[in-house]
């Protein structure tokens, strides 16, 4: 299996092992990190372990290529479908950076806020952490960002992609997109990222940066099911 197909289980057991839970069976980010679990295979015993990390009233994100099979004890809020897009080759650098600026821990407020205006996916307290960021600030406000998301061996994942509705038409999601990918690139990763298979613009928007399609991908997101009424239980 390519390390792609189960990008979470890999992230987690190379580059992000810093800031991962769990053990060679199953493994998931610290819960101010990211929401993404992942089991190292769909075996009895990593799919427990992955049951086990997953605590009452806590919600995990899986991603991957193989279909999910929820663990027992685990219920699936929502499955849907994505793809996995990859750099078909150079990316040019992107010119106009003069208003790009690398975003850390001093912007994580800001950052925070934006993306839960914006929904570009699971995004935390600490999900900076992750990789590099970098934003555009307009009138002080953070108008756009992007930023790196799952890293594994030569892949670095684009991701945090999204722009502040005020902000939206001046193209600064392609520009900062580019000079993320450009800037993994330098490092002598190779840049992917994930989109809803129904989001046509973005796809549009990544095809035209340099990205082709990989391979459809399936999202769920699990929760613990709900413990039965002690009379249930005890099957009254």
């Amino acid at each position: 299996m390519h390390p792609l197909d189960r990008p979470v289980w890999s992230s987690l057991s190379h580059a992000h092992r810093d800031l991962a839970l769990g053990d060679g069976l199953a493994r998931r980010y610290a819960a101010d990190i990211n929401l993404f679990a992942s089991a190292r295979d769909d075996s009895e015993g990593a799919l427990a372990r992955l049951a086990s990390l997953v605590a009452a009233g806590e919600q995990v994100y899986l991603l991957q290529v193989p279909a999910i099979v929820v663990p027992p004890g685990l219920v699936a809020l929502k499955q849907a479908h994505g793809v996995q897009m990859v750099a078909a080759g150079p990316i040019a650098p992107e010119t106009d950076t003069g208003d790009m600026l690398p975003l850390g821990d001093a912007d994580a407020g800001d950052m925070l806020a934006l993306a839960r205006l914006t929904q570009p996916g699971p995004f935390l307290p600490r999900t900076h952490r992750m990789g590099r960021f970098t934003g555009i600030r307009l009138d002080g406000r953070l108008a756009a960002m992007a930023g790196e998301r799952f890293r594994l061996d030569g892949w670095t994942e684009l991701s945090g992609v999204c722009t502040h509705p005020d902000f939206r038409g001046h193209g600064l999601a392609r520009r900062l997109s580019r000079h993320v990918a450009a800037e993994i690139a330098a490092r002598g990763d190779r840049a992917f990222l994930h989109a809803w298979r129904d989001n046509t613009a973005a796809i549009r928007l990544y095809e035209s940066l340099g990205f082709a399609w990989r391979t459809d991908v399936n999202v769920a997101v699990l929760a613990r099911a709900a413990e039965p009424a002690d009379g249930q239980a005890r099957g009254r």
